[in-house]
């Protein structure tokens, strides 16, 4: 029982708790950006938002909190300038290379 009771207690992983500096953050969305589709591509970005900081992105973009938060949910479709702006307060940009 005792077992059990510690699987109940053990935390959910947070991947933006291993977000913790740029080689990191670099690495995380460019693997996401190869290998998921835009829902995860979305949640990744999220993820890196709240390593970084609500607040600060907030700032940064001229967003609200709330409309962040909701932006980057999962299962949300942001407009493309709200991914252009987020990625550039994290301090991203998208770039093309030629396919393999």
């Amino acid at each position: 029982m005792d077992e059990i009771q510690e699987i109940m207690s053990t935390t959910k992983f947070n991947i933006a708790d291993y977000l913790d500096d740029n080689e990191m953050i670099v690495e995380y969305l460019n693997n996401i950006l190869e290998e998921g589709d835009s829902s995860d591509i979305i949640s990744a970005i999220g993820h890196v938002a709240k390593a970084i900081g609500m607040t600060k992105i907030a700032e940064d973009t001229g967003m609200s909190r709330p409309s962040l938060y909701k932006a980057l949910s999962e299962n949300s479709k942001p407009q493309f300038e709200t991914i252009l702006k987020v990625l550039r307060a994290i301090g991203g940009n998208i770039q093309i290379n030629p396919a393999a």
